[in-house]
């Protein structure tokens, strides 16, 4: 049995997977396998899925059409072999002891189980707690879950579901796909642990101040609005996440591309929250 699955779910990245491959093939913890989901209608990738399979990689090219995250990532989770399921972003790459810092969480057969690694360019977390707890992530108080960041032994999906198709980048709901697996796996009694010392990096992407950024502002935003409806949270989380994104610029004094940054991060959450609503029964 394969320790570990790495999910690669890809559409449009080419030269990204290359450093990717890289840091998979300099990992010092070598039991794992790689699942690429290639949701491209072209065999662009071929030449880079040939080089890391030279590299030494255990390498599974999948394809998945209509390109959707969710749904590519639920693709890599039924074909996984490995006890342990992780999601790297197909522009991220692992430093190279990542898997080994976490090879005492891949010892735990507890279905009932995840970690979140360190994303080295976000930072850490202000109040760094050693566990994610239901109480403050429904307060969207823990630390940031990117899904780069999540590992969850594979049997927990038997118990809580795969990825929800209706939530994640090119979908309505343009976000918020891992933050409702991780919601649903704490609900359920998960204990998902932060592992400072595995390092994952990723860039941080500031929105540009134009229209076009501010569109895809308002369409991730739609997911943390469907969030709210979707776990019925508090009245009061969805009061002052409709109030922060406009408060902090006016409160910084920033009148321009911030605040219009910050309106369109709110018209996006109502979006998600009435549409959310209105679908279902």
């Amino acid at each position: 049995m394969t320790a570990v699955s790495l999910i690669v779910a890809t559409v449009g990245r080419t030269a990204e997977l290359r450093p990717l491959f890289d840091s998979f093939a300099a990992q010092t913890f070598k039991d794992f396998e790689v699942i690429v989901v290639d949701q491209n209608e072209d065999d662009r990738l071929v030449p880079y899925i040939q080089r890391g399979r030279m590299l030494g990689l255990q390498i599974k090219h999948m394809r998945h059409h209509p390109a959707n995250l969710s749904a590519a990532r639920n693709v890599g989770i039924e074909a996984a072999v490995g006890d342990w399921i992780g999601f790297p972003d197909d522009d991220c790459w692992y430093e190279n002891d990542l898997l080994e810092k976490l090879k005492h969480r891949f010892a735990c057969q507890d279905p009932l189980s995840g970690a979140a690694v360190q994303w080295v360019e976000e930072g850490l977390p202000p109040n760094l707690m050693p566990s994610l707890s239901w109480e403050r992530s429904c307060r969207f108080r823990d630390m940031p879950t990117a899904s780069f960041q999540l590992f969850f032994h594979r049997k927990l999906f038997d118990q809580i579901g795969n990825f929800d198709c209706r939530l994640g980048v090119g979908l309505f709901f343009g976000a918020g796909e891992e933050t409702d697996l991780v919601l649903r796996a704490l609900r359920a009694g998960a204990l998902l642990t932060f592992e400072s010392e595995a390092k994952v990096h990723h860039p941080v992407k500031i929105p540009a101040p134009n229209p076009q950024a501010r569109h895809a502002a308002r369409l991730r935003a739609r997911g943390a609005g469907a969030l709210w409806a979707k776990h019925e949270l508090p009245s009061w989380v969805v009061i002052r996440g409709l109030a922060a994104p406009v408060v902090k610029p006016l409160m910084s004094g920033s009148f321009g591309s911030d605040l219009a940054l910050g309106l369109a991060v709110v018209r996006g959450r109502i979006d998600g929250l009435l549409n959310w609503r209105r679908q279902q029964p």
